[in-house]
């Protein structure tokens, strides 16, 4: 069982699509969104969820403040049970926040129908996707970030670090929890990029 841990919406149970995604454990999202919290990521954000199936992420941000969550999936099963996640944390939470879901590949989106800038990142991908593809939806996030924004890359352990340098982002800090880790990344400031 998957739920919304605090907020508005906080104890709201979630669905979680029958196959191809791989959702971020309750103790996971606790400990990554305690983090947030301390460091005031979240109250007033604009956030991107990006691979985002079942949007426990997205939806956790939005129930602890955010101002606005686009939540992009490709999988059409993924997507439907976002769009119903989505509607039933809305109500459950009274959320003024626009939550927006988007059925299409995280760099087509990037590449024309993303709103940003964005205050907040998850990219969350399988953990079979191609290296090479999560370079390319970072190349192409790194134009749609706030100055100060704040990337997070969650994928297994025995992967390697995200490509930051290439997209124009440099590393914060990088936490473990079991066979996950989630790398914290930001812009580069603009004397230092290329």
């Amino acid at each position: 069982m998957t739920r919304i841990i605090a907020g508005a919406a906080g104890g709201t149970v979630i669905a979680v699509p029958s196959a191809g995604t791989r959702p971020t454990s309750d103790r996971v999202r606790e400990s990554l969104f305690g983090a947030l919290d301390a460091a005031d990521l979240l109250h007033g954000a604009r956030v991107a969820d990006l691979y985002a199936g079942s949007g426990a992420l997205g939806l956790e941000a939005a129930s602890r403040g955010a101002a606005a969550v686009d939540f992009v999936e490709k999988a059409p099963e993924a997507a439907s049970v976002l769009r119903r996640n989505a509607a039933r944390v809305a109500q459950s939470g009274r959320l003024s926040a626009p939550l927006r879901v988007h059925r299409a590949a995280v760099t087509t989106f990037l590449g024309s129908a993303a709103r940003g800038p964005y205050d907040l990142v998850f990219l969350d991908p399988p953990y079979d996707l191609p290296d090479a593809d999560l370079a390319a939806a970072l190349e192409a996030l790194a134009g749609r970030l706030s100055e100060d924004a704040v990337v997070i890359v969650e994928r297994a352990r025995r992967s390697p670090e995200p490509p930051w340098a290439e997209a124009g982002l440099e590393a914060l800090r990088t936490r473990a929890y079991g066979d996950t880790v989630m790398w914290w990344g930001q812009p580069r400031p603009a004397s230092q990029s290329r």
